[in-house]
């Protein structure tokens, strides 16, 4: 039973509609079922899981980062001019594009905790004005052609491996950040960007930085969408379309995966199994000849149909575990007069209340 309830909650339903999407496609086209051919999978699905992971921290702190695709256009616009045919750029400008990422991040974080402007407005300021970098430098032309030491990082892979034969390098990637990923969410950081997303205000009293554990959730995201356009380079080329729409892409993923708009409550590899359903709903669209024009519409329905999914499991889970509160109602219903409410139940489990 417990299990059932598990695969209909917004963090099980989404590896459940996983499994019913890649049984549909392999009913559609039995080749996709070839080891081969799903190491092809993960591999296009890389990138965009990568960019899910960063969104993840965003979006569990109570924030957005609408500047993601416009990065990945820009850094791959960086990657494809500075590198060129020369092998020894590949490490300089891979540092460059780190520190540019982490640069995005941190002013993304910082005017939106600082000076208290909304993350949606910020980040999509950032997308405007890299967006608009981008089309100055090139024109609106594909531009650059970096060195294929450089590309074999998003094309390349290990190859003469017994029954897959070819493991993508983006795989490897894509599972190194994931491991990376779950061990920041176990650590204080990952803790403290839930509690802040459920209750910012008792993460504050108790003595936690708020505005640079957000920042820091920024820069992740940053960084994901820097790693994606090292891989999308390899994998996609060099143009200033190149990473458009990835910010929405992994916000549709995000909510797939059960994590609640506005903060709180989520798991990162929910987040990734999102990306992963993504793509395989778009390759049956495709099969079944449903015109890539579109996308962008079956997009938006499953947002609000995961966003509501959502909404309703955890009110109606909130109404069956209430307590019954006091009129008071920034007072558990036996606190004394004066006495505030406790910390986010994120902190309760670290040992931390209010004084």
């Amino acid at each position: 039973m417990s299990f059932l309830k598990t695969l209909v909650s917004p963090r099980g339903a989404v590896f459940l509609l996983l499994v019913i999407l890649l049984a549909a496609v392999i009913i559609l086209n039995p080749n996709f079922a070839e080891p081969g051919q799903i190491m092809r999978y993960i591999q296009r699905v890389a990138p965009v899981a990568i960019v899910a992971i960063g969104q993840y921290f965003v979006i569990v702190a109570g924030e957005f980062d609408l500047s993601q695709g416009s990065l990945i256009t820009a850094q791959v616009i960086v990657a494809g001019n500075l590198v060129g045919e020369d092998d020894s750029r590949t490490v300089p400008v891979l540092c460059l594009m780190i520190v540019l990422g982490l640069f995005v991040g941190v002013v993304n974080g910082l005017l939106t905790t600082l000076l208290k402007v909304p993350s949606f407005i910020v980040t999509l300021g950032m997308m405007l004005a890299l967006l608009g970098l981008v089309l100055w430098w090139t024109g609106g032309a594909a531009t650059g052609n970096p060195a294929d030491s450089f590309r074999q990082i998003g094309r390349g892979g290990i190859r003469d491996i017994p029954l897959i034969d070819f493991l993508p390098w983006s795989v490897l990637v894509l599972a190194a950040w994931l491991a990376l990923g779950t061990w920041i969410t176990k650590r204080p950081l990952g803790k403290l960007l839930i509690a802040i997303g459920d209750n910012a205000r008792a993460t504050r009293y108790s003595g936690a930085r708020d505005w640079w554990i957000t920042t820091q959730a920024f820069m992740i995201s940053s960084l994901s969408a820097t790693v994606s356009a090292v891989l999308l380079v390899g994998y996609a080329g060099v143009h200033p379309s190149v990473g458009r729409g990835y910010e929405f892409i992994a916000i549709t993923a995000v909510v797939l995966g059960g994590v609640v708009l506005g903060g709180g409550r989520g798991w990162i590899v929910a987040a990734v199994a999102g990306a992963f359903v993504l793509e395989a709903l778009f390759l049956l669209l495709n099969i079944a000849g449903v015109p890539s024009s579109l996308r962008d519409a079956v997009q938006g329905f499953i947002i609000i149909a995961a966003v509501a999914y959502s909404g309703l499991i955890f009110r109606s889970r909130r109404r069956g575990s209430a307590p019954t509160a006091s009129p008071d109602s920034g007072k558990r219903p036996d606190a004394p007069d004066g006495a505030e409410a406790s910390a986010s139940p994120a902190l309760a489990t670290e040992g931390i209340t209010e004084n």
